[in-house]
């Protein structure tokens, strides 16, 4: 019999190598770029294998969670995010550096993915929510390991030094999954594909993917488009410009720990249109920004309101298809995903065409329509608390 402590605080270090992998991209790419000596380009192409990597591993680990169990899937994704950051370090070929990139993108997704799984099958239904706002606070965790320690200690040693002792106690991780027991596979006999099939019919599944579809979709956007903005639109010097974003990630990294204690006091529609509220000041304060504080103050508040968003619709889903949890909540990452990568392109179509200006009216139009999907569908919240 597996011990639900020990499993949980197995999903909490899969989260944080997920945040791990999703950051190092972004952390490591000035380096690469001037290694390589790449233009604009040359540094798309490598990007995009990152985001490719990462929709895939969240579409295929559901059906493999609920057939063969989580603690396969954890140490074979964890190997492969450890590969691809490895690799980052000691190959030098272009080719090979996109493989790399795509195995931390493979194996971040199914980090994600698993561990939410995980996470959601070991709590009741009391406190899922709860356990799986903890959870997002180790994704920030893992988040602001790699840029942290590329910043302390860049002046004694290289990035690739960096990543190497990164996957090295990576791998020490490993170790733990192997020694623990978890949670026995859903469908030892043989996954049902139809069943799996069925899910993508079901309205409460879809209608709770979209309302992930907008939150991945506005939380990518924060990350890759809020230093262009402030850069074009305010006289803050652009090192204080890559600090603003640590407070939109600390923001929210502070408010699931918070959260952790206010879901089991408060009904989550009531913590939804909280953080909501919070959110619409926050890019009220972004838009009006013209110094370093108030830009700062603004992406805390807006990385603390939509701190929410996750937990509570993953925990619904993880309550409401018990029996294929791994699978339900694979199709709705999957779709989040995809509104990460859709809307990411529509700002940059948004940008040319209306300049950048337009990037907190754009942020104020996706926020109203989660609050819209959120009245519209109060009941399934409220029945779920």
């Amino acid at each position: 019999m597996y011990k639900k402590n020990l499993v949980y605080v197995a999903a909490c270090m899969g989260m944080a190598f997920f945040g791990i992998a999703f950051i190092v991209m972004g952390s490591v790419l000035p380096s690469l770029t001037a290694k390589y000596a790449l233009d604009t380009v040359g540094a798309s192409s490598l990007v995009t294998f990152l985001p490719v990597g990462v929709l895939l591993g969240s579409l295929v680990f559901g059906p493999i969670v609920d057939r063969f169990g989580y603690k396969a899937l954890l140490i074979v994704s964890t190997i492969i995010t450890i590969l691809g950051v490895e690799g980052l370090s000691f190959y030098d070929h272009l080719s090979t550096l996109r493989v790399c990139i795509f195995f931390i993108g493979l194996g971040g997704g199914m980090l994600n993915g698993s561990t939410n799984a995980l996470a959601s099958d070991v709590s009741d239904d009391n406190d899922r929510s709860s356990k799986l706002s903890i959870l997002g606070v180790f994704y920030g965790v893992g988040a602001l390991i790699v840029p942290l320690l590329l910043g302390m200690l860049s002046k004694y040693y290289t990035y690739e030094v960096i990543l190497q002792w990164t996957g090295i106690f990576m791998f020490l991780c490993v170790v733990y999954f192997v020694s623990i027991k978890f949670p026995e596979p859903k469908f030892k006999q043989g996954f049902p594909i139809k069943q799996a099939v069925s899910l993508l019919r079901q309205p409460v599944l879809l209608i709770l993917s979209f309302f992930l579809f907008f939150q991945s979709g506005m939380e990518g956007l924060f990350n890759n488009w809020t230093t262009s903005y402030l850069k074009a639109t305010t006289i803050i010097e652009e090192g204080d410009i890559v600090l603003t974003l640590t407070f939109f990630v600390l923001g929210m990294t502070l408010a699931r720990l918070l959260l952790s204690y206010i879901f089991k006091k408060v009904k989550q529609i009531h913590i939804l249109f909280g953080g909501m509220t919070i959110a619409f000041i926050g890019i009220a304060l972004l838009n009006w920004s013209t110094s370093f504080p108030v830009a700062t103050l603004g992406l805390f508040l807006i990385g603390f309101g939509l701190s929410a968003g996750f937990p509570v619709a993953i925990g619904l889903i993880g309550s409401i298809y018990k029996e294929t949890s791994g699978t339900a909540i694979g199709i709705a990452l999957f779709i989040a995903l995809g509104g990460n990568s859709i809307l990411n392109y529509a700002m940059g179509y948004i940008s040319k065409t209306f300049e950048i200006d337009s990037f907190p009216i754009f942020l104020a139009i996706l926020l109203a329509i989660q609050l819209i999907i959120v009245l519209t569908n109060s009941k399934i919240i409220n029945n779920k608390n």
